[in-house]
């Protein structure tokens, strides 16, 4: 027989966007920790510390920390735990940047011959020059400026139309390496004025105008983050 009576509620539905929203949580805390160098490369992570810091369960803990694994801030070692990637070298970093010399400028052209209103509205969102923040709290910043720059170098590839050099490029993980060399507020505040210049030449649809902004944004960020190795 089946019955007609009412089921209960259930509770399925809203803990998962709870749990994912924790997990996020999470994530950007540890993120922002890393980014502004609270947590110093090739420091041991503990989960233990992290749980009661934060007052949540392992889960999002391990979550999160998978996440920054695949993102390359964080690496797992057997039998150890995790910690917090080591500092990129001055030899990779050289690599790093002659890699982008190659390929960005060029993409950079190609995204302008492709812009339109709709690449440009989002090209701006990502830019983060309309949303410069006077919030005390500059190492959020700092860590929210570092995202915002790799997802507008991202979309800048993505409209360029290779998807070859775009995942390359993705997958060196090359802004949130160059970015924790040094928490500085001058890193953010130039770096909003070049993405200011790469839009208004997209803005233009002038290729050689933003093939130009990007070489120059490029250079002006290796030589702002170079001092960084005089302390290491």
């Amino acid at each position: 027989m089946i019955s007609t009576r009412p089921k209960e509620p259930s509770t399925t539905t809203t803990q998962i966007p709870r749990a994912n929203s924790l997990a996020g949580d999470v994530y950007e805390a540890i993120f922002n920790q890393l980014m502004s160098l609270k947590i110093a490369p090739g420091a041991r992570i503990t989960v233990d510390n992290l749980v009661r810091e934060f007052n949540v369960s392992h889960t999002p803990i391990r979550e999160a920390l998978g996440r920054l694994e695949g993102e390359g801030l964080v690496v797992k070692q057997h039998l150890v735990g995790y910690r917090a990637a080591p500092q990129i070298t001055r030899h990779r970093f050289d690599e790093l940047y002659e890699l982008r010399l190659l390929l960005e400028p060029a993409g950079a052209a190609k995204a302008a011959e492709a812009m339109n209103d709709e690449k440009l509205a989002i090209l701006t969102e990502a830019a983060g020059v309309m949303t410069r923040s006077d919030n005390r709290d500059e190492r959020a910043n700092y860590s929210a400026f570092a995202r915002k720059d790799a997802i507008f170098h991202d979309r800048i590839m993505e409209f360029a139309g290779n998807e070859l050099i775009r995942e390359m490029l993705t997958f060196q993980h090359t802004h949130f390496h160059i970015f924790r060399l040094m928490f500085h507020r001058r890193v953010t505040e130039e770096a909003l004025g070049e993405h200011q210049t790469l839009l208004d030449a997209f803005a233009a649809r002038d290729p050689g105008a933003a093939a130009k902004a990007m070489r120059i944004h490029i250079e002006h960020s290796r030589d702002r983050l170079l001092p960084a190795f005089d302390e290491i």
